[in-house]
């Protein structure tokens, strides 16, 4: 009897495959049933090779070996994933499999995983793709009963291929170039480095900018206050106050106006990891991950999203979904929700591509929510308390632009009275259950009558001073992310932005852990090295316009509307020109980070030609990776007596030998001297041996 091989993503998805397709005969690392075997990959389990897999001689770093391009592309699989491979590709090509089930994540990256491991294994078998966005039963078993033909994903594999080869390249040979040229390990990326760019140029604003203060003069009526123009002297606005103390003053123009604040929509990624910073302080990542577990434990549907609606057809489901999270939400009054939840607003199809927004699933009612790490169950409520929100009613309030005439001068006034508290009941309630101050609401304020006097005012004169740029959180630089290449985005246009929503948590994540960014509380500092590599990048590896207008290419790459091969030919000609550029840069230019650091270099290292510095034990060599170091309590020059000065290793590194005056002999305890010379082999351990000159 022939059998369908499902690949999953991870463990815990294959097995909630495995459940609703009867597959519940374990094996080592597959599960099987009467019609169906299911595996998992663990993640990535195999890469892209590095380039001294291509050619041994990339293992010692070159600038005169760049650019690096693979002619055929290598892939392979990690040590520690080996195992699991090799039964991926066993099950792949038993003879009883008739085809093959991709069930990796529905997404970009799902594609690439399935077919490294497809490719690898030299399978040539049919190929179906399973696309999902819950991971309930019912939604496993309505997306085993609707494959599709893997070929429909044919533009959506050709991106993801593509966008890894691109980040490859610009990874493996902008990395290697500026390490090179510059002595130190500078780890440049495709969409890493701009967004690096982004903090450094916030942070430049925020050091350059220059505080000015001013002053105001407050007049207070009762419960009305208005307030004065700017004065940029205290003795101006002490003199209106004085003026105006004890008299009456009369509100002489009134403008009214309506304003609705519309309901926010649905969460796609972006927006929870947003609000998630915001409200609750979380990183990118922790609400990437807790999102994550929330999908894998059937609670919330698929978080890899880009999408704030649902589609049209899962009305029925959204309405479902209000009664029964009305039911559940123990922070809420009945009063705070509404009595004809707006479910159609959140509805969509054209703006649904891949997945819908992130919502809960039907399984939130059968779960002790209680029983979830804080973290996931903080997440869980965002998300619950965003839905109820998205389909509320509109804030509608007032708003009354006032003139106040006091003694002939003119303050202004501005006030506010709701008229419909609409979803903003359920933000509030929310914001106090996570012990954060709501926004102040708009205030009741009597009818106002135009030209007639008030009771006598009093008058005082505030100090205040302009504000500066803030400096990014979590929450302000993913929506400059998303919003990156387009001057204006609205409602109706593509976005292009820097990254996926998948993808950036990662990507602040790195610029941290390479440290080029540090965390100040919730704000997002570039670190020295940050600043000074920014200075040094050309435009085009730091432009986040450029960035995102690459992004958008694989978007067109995903859909059909543009040829991979033509995106790479790009990138591959711009590395061309950038080593090109920076085959010459000068000696001072190559020792900015040497000296920022207050080093001083001593020589090259003999086995990579990266710069050695004198450090507080040895003389090392500035290169990540490369060993080489020269110690100073090295047994060899203790047993002879002999200071390892910086002197001696200089020479050493120069010419491989140096001249040495007063050895110490142990076997003789007597003094010589001779030539010490460095007999390296590229070992952990460099070694010495001495050339003593024969008498004649």
């Amino acid at each position: 009897m022939s059998k369908f091989l499902v690949i999953a993503e991870k463990p815990s998805v294959a097995q909630s495959y495995a459940k609703n397709l009867s597959a519940y005969k374990k094996e080592d690392g597959y599960l099987e049933g009467e019609s169906c075997i299911v595996s998992w990959c663990l993640g990535h389990l195999a890469e892209y090779a590095q380039p001294e897999e291509y050619d041994p001689k990339y293992e010692k770093w070159q600038f005169e070996d760049l650019p690096i391009i693979p002619e055929v592309w290598k892939v392979q699989v990690s040590e520690d994933k080996k195992k699991q491979f090799e039964v991926i590709k066993t099950l792949m090509n038993r003879s009883d499999v008739e085809y093959l089930v991709n069930g990796c994540d529905a997404g970009r990256e799902g594609e690439l995983i399935f077919k490294r491991v497809y490719d690898l294994a030299g399978c040539q078998k049919p190929v179906k793709r399973l696309w999902i966005s819950s991971m309930e039963d019912e939604a496993i078993q309505k997306g085993f009963q609707t494959l599709k033909d893997g070929k429909e994903y044919a533009g959506l594999c050709n991106a993801a291929v593509c966008r890894a080869q691109a980040d490859w390249l610009i990874g493996m040979n902008a990395t290697r170039a500026y390490t090179t040229r510059y002595f130190k390990r500078l780890v440049v990326g495709r969409v890493q480095t701009p967004t690096l760019a982004m903090i450094v140029d916030r942070d430049q604003k925020v050091k350059n900018f220059v505080k000015e203060h001013f002053y105001e003069t407050h007049l207070r009526c009762g419960n009305l206050e208005a307030v004065s123009g700017k004065f940029s002297t205290e003795e101006e606005a002490h003199k209106l106050a004085d003026l105006c103390r004890g008299k009456t003053c009369r509100i002489t123009k009134d403008e009214s106006e309506t304003k609705t604040v519309h309901p926010p929509k649905l969460y796609d990624l972006t927006t929870l990891q947003r609000d998630a910073n915001r409200i609750l302080g979380y990183t990118a990542q922790d609400t990437l991950d807790a999102a994550q577990s929330l999908y894998e434990s059937k609670l919330v549907t698929y978080p890899r999203t880009d999408s704030q609606y649902l589609t049209n057809d899962m009305e029925v489901t959204a309405e479902e979904l209000v009664e029964m999270l009305e039911d559940i939400q123990d922070f809420l009054e009945p009063e705070d929700l509404e009595s004809e939840p707006e479910v159609k607003q959140t509805l969509n199809s054209r703006k649904v591509s891949d997945h819908h927004a992130i919502i809960p699933t039907g399984q939130v009612k059968n779960m002790d929510v209680k029983k979830l790490k804080e973290r996931d169950r903080n997440v869980l409520y965002l998300i619950e308390s965003r839905f109820l929100m998205a389909v509320g009613k509109s804030y509608i309030y007032e708003t009354h632009q006032c003139e106040v005439q006091c003694e002939k001068q003119i303050f202004s006034m501005v006030l506010r009275r709701v008229k419909q508290k609409g979803f903003k009941s359920i933000e509030k309630k929310m914001l106090l259950f996570f012990g954060k101050k709501p926004q102040t609401e708009a205030d009741d304020f009597p009818e106002i009558h135009l030209m007639e006097e008030t009771e006598p005012c009093e008058a005082d004169v505030r100090e205040k001073w302009t504000q500066p740029p803030k400096q990014f959180t979590e929450d302000t630089l993913l929506a400059a992310m998303e919003r990156a290449g387009n001057d204006e985005l609205t409602e109706e246009s593509e976005k292009e932005g820097m990254g996926t929503p998948a993808t950036r948590a990662g990507i602040i994540e790195k610029l941290i852990s390479s440290g080029f960014v540090a965390r100040d509380k919730k704000n997002l500092i570039p670190t020295d090295d940050g600043n000074v590599l920014v200075t040094i990048l050309p435009e085009e590896l730091k432009s986040p316009k450029m960035t995102a207008q690459w992004e958008m290419q694989l978007n067109e790459i995903a859909q059909g509307k543009a040829d991979s091969d033509d995106f790479l030919k790009g990138i591959i000609t711009m590395l061309r020109e950038l080593t090109a550029r920076y085959s010459g840069i000068s000696e001072s230019e190559q020792k900015r980070f040497s000296e920022k650091e207050g080093k001083t270099e001593i020589g090259k290292c003999p086995r990579c030609g990266s710069s050695v510095y004198e450090g507080q034990k040895n003389f090392c060599c500035s290169k990540k990776g490369c060993g080489f170091a020269l110690w100073k309590n090295d047994r060899f020059f203790e047993e002879r007596k002999t200071a390892f000065t910086p002197k001696i290793a200089a020479a050493l590194l120069k010419s491989g030998k140096v001249s040495v005056k007063g050895l110490y002999s142990p076997k003789t305890g007597k003094t010589y001297g001779g030539n010490v010379v460095l007999a390296d082999t590229g070992g952990k351990y460099v070694n010495y041996r001495v050339e003593v000159s024969k008498k004649k």
